[in-house]
């Protein structure tokens, strides 16, 4: 049985406060999956700002929710910014 890689998560303002924490790792194939344990881990509240986020994975923007994401990737959680 193939295990899923471990992901680095680093959570940004909104996505911060709502996980409680700055960061922390998690194991998760793809986008999809990572997201939906998050919502698991965290709660209902941490689930709706992710469903706003942008994510960085190893600084290069992540659109391909279904896409492997790379053994130890660094992934950043960042939800939409006010002001221009």
């Amino acid at each position: 049985m193939q295990t899923e890689p471990t992901i680095i998560v680093r959570y940004f303002a909104a996505a911060r406060a709502a996980a409680g924490t700055d960061g922390e790792k998690v194991e998760a194939a793809t986008l999809e999956t990572l997201v939906a344990r998050l919502g698991q881990l965290h709660g209902q509240r941490l689930a709706t700002v992710l469903g706003a986020c942008s994510f960085l994975v190893d600084a290069v923007a992540w659109h391909d929710r279904d896409a492997a994401l790379p053994a130890d990737a660094m992934v950043d959680v960042l939800p939409p910014f006010a002001g221009g």
